[in-house]
């Protein structure tokens, strides 16, 4: 299920609104919402998570600006339907970000299919 953002519409209300809170920003990789931002409110729990701060194992010191410069970057090319570039991000940056294999291979899978709507509740 998704929800698009109308002109005035605070995130607090549509995440309590659909008992996405306070999860409802981090779900969706963002800081902020904007009108006709397409939000997830119900991900697929077969889709692994990408968080947007940084991975969950992330070493200490770890640089979280790039991490999330290269999520929204990804994330962008997911919602213009550019798939070479989702792949391109996810393969040349982000990738070996990540330390855990298991959730390095299960993205990949998710990277590699192509898969739209998998890819957007990855990065977008």
């Amino acid at each position: 299920m998704t929800y698009t953002v109308e002109p005035g519409d605070v995130e607090a209300v549509i995440a309590e609104r659909f008992c996405a809170y306070p999860t409802l920003g981090s779900m969706n990789h963002v800081r902020t919402i904007q009108p006709e931002q397409v939000l997830w409110l119900t991900p697929d729990p077969g889709t692994p998570w990408v968080p947007y701060f940084g991975p969950d194992d992330a070493p200490a010191g770890f640089e979280q600006i790039p991490y999330q410069q290269a999520i929204e970057s990804a994330g962008k090319a997911v919602d213009a339907g550019d798939v070479d570039t989702v792949q391109a991000v996810w393969n040349d940056t982000l990738r070996g970000m990540f330390v855990n294999p298991n959730t390095i291979d299960a993205v990949q899978k998710v990277v590699d299919s192509g898969d739209l709507d998998a890819l957007r509740q990855l990065f977008s």
